[in-house]
């Protein structure tokens, strides 16, 4: 752990990470200057608090031109600590690398601070993947309190991984969700156990490719001690744990909505059953729960299920903690979340299906579907996504920014499926869609929010976003009434 009296670090970005990266590394002593490519409002309210307890920050032109450097490296900088959202490619992590000054995200400072409260750190289980993430974070931690474990979830939920390995509770095992940003700038985490729920096209406007995506993905295993969990489904997610450098006895676990073999946890029937972790694993299986304790039961909602009780079965706990876990566990907002059923049509919120891999996986939980979908497609393509799904379509509403994009894969994947275009991006397109949704769908259908885009462009994030699809399906229901 290095010395920080004195040491001359420059954080990367103000924000929910960068804020409470300076005033920690403040506190241990270090000279820090905070630099900021933006100077709003609230990035300037930010600067003046820092000011105030005498950390240096430069925002916008100022980074660069009050540095001593033109790429806004800080004379002197030791290291830099980024933001998660910064891309690799900023030129002050070129000015970095030639001064052969080294370059941590938030994840690594907490690596290499955890030892700083007098105690001995809590082991971490980490989960990565393109979707499901936070669901089987919060599913892990669910299970580990049932097993009487003081715990949190933390990383990009929760608490925040500088609280949990500075505060003053003291943890008996971490579960860490950490994002494809975050594992890029963490080359010395090391986990007890981990997880890589799915690899699907995202954020490659960051990454610049899809290897080097998956790449930072498999970081995730590096230095794993007891168990590297991969999806069965998914033989990228393998291949990962294939290619990585784990400590000699680590073992290799998948998880299926199968029927398990050796060394793996799956579904038996309407059982959650582990064929890893018993004393002989190529005749025995032990039950963990039943499907029904799952909520919602969706396929890919049970295969989040499944990582988690393997990362927790590493940890050597018990299956009745497992079944508590899961029965205890309750899913966030906006994640497949029934809404309400008005004349004999179930309206689900799956707001938070930004891609089109999360909306895959919400499309196939449904059948027939009337789906919204529409939005920022950041880069994506439909033509896959709208193959795969077009039999459980009754019709479609497009909203948002690029629904043309989804409109010509339904024409040439799905061109029977009748599809409303509304042209419309304001707020209020969500009402009209739902409207539109109510016609063309018919009792037993499920009119289903997935958008498999982002939202900015017609709400703040996703929440509003299901909010407003929430809201508009109870004008609905009262219109029946």
């Amino acid at each position: 752990m290095p010395e920080w009296q004195g040491k001359k670090v420059t954080v990367a970005g103000l924000g929910v990470s960068g804020v409470p990266a300076a005033r920690v590394l403040h506190g241990l002593g270090a000279h820090v200057t905070v630099v900021n490519d933006g100077e709003d409002e609230r990035a300037r309210a930010q600067a003046a608090e820092l000011e105030a307890e005498g950390i240096t920050v430069r925002l916008g032109g100022r980074a660069a031109s009050d540095s001593g450097c033109a790429a806004g490296l800080p004379e002197g900088t030791e290291l830099i600590v980024t933001a998660p959202g910064w891309r690799p490619d900023n030129p002050l992590f070129a000015a970095a690398d030639a001064a052969g000054v080294p370059v941590w995200g938030d994840v690594e400072l907490a690596w290499q601070l955890r030892g700083l409260a007098g105690r001995k750190p809590a082991p971490w289980l980490a989960v990565t993947g393109t979707n499901g993430k936070t669901t089987t974070v919060r599913m892990l931690a669910s299970i580990l309190e049932a097993a009487g474990l003081r715990t949190a979830a933390v990383g990009n939920i929760g608490v925040s991984l500088l609280d949990a390995v500075l505060g003053d509770e003291e943890y008996d095992v971490l579960a860490v969700e950490l994002s494809s940003y975050q594992l890029h700038w963490a080359p010395s985490v090391r986990a007890h156990s981990a997880a890589v729920l799915n690899l699907a096209p995202d954020h490659l406007d960051w990454h610049g490719s899809m290897e080097a995506y998956a790449a930072d993905k498999g970081r995730v295993y590096q230095g794993n001690t007891v168990a590297c969990v991969y999806n069965a489904a998914d033989k990228a997610t393998e291949d990962l744990v294939r290619e990585a450098d784990v400590e000699e006895g680590c073992r290799a676990i998948g998880f299926t909505l199968g029927t398990p073999g050796p060394s793996q946890v799956g579904i038996v029937e309407d059982l959650l059953v582990d064929r890893a972790f018993v004393e002989n694993r190529q005749k025995q299986a032990q039950e963990l729960a039943q499907v029904s304790d799952v909520r919602p039961p969706a396929p890919h909602n049970i295969a989040n299920a499944l990582a988690a009780a393997a990362l927790a079965r590493a940890f050597g706990v018990e299956p009745s903690a497992v079944r508590e876990g899961l029965r205890n566990f309750r899913p966030d907002a906006h994640r497949i979340e029934y809404v309400e059923e008005v004349a004999g049509v179930s309206y689900i919120d799956d707001s938070k299906a930004t891609n089109t891999h999360a909306a895959e996986a919400s499309l196939a939980s449904y059948d027939p579907i009337v789906w919204i979908a529409g939005g920022l497609a950041k880069g994506a393509t439909f033509d896959e996504l709208v193959a795969k799904s077009a039999e459980r379509l009754r019709g479609v509403v497009l909203i948002g920014a690029d629904r043309d994009l989804i409109r010509e894969a339904l024409a040439r994947h799905a061109p029977q499926v009748p599809v409303v275009d509304l042209d419309r991006t304001d707020t209020g397109a969500m009402a009209a869609a739902v409207q539109e949704a109510a016609r063309l769908a018919r009792p037993g259908d499920t009119v289903l929010l997935a958008p498999a885009c982002a939202s900015m462009d017609m709400f703040v994030n996703y929440n509003k976003r299901g909010e407003a699809f929430a809201d508009a399906v109870r004008a609905h229901a009262a219109g029946h009434a």
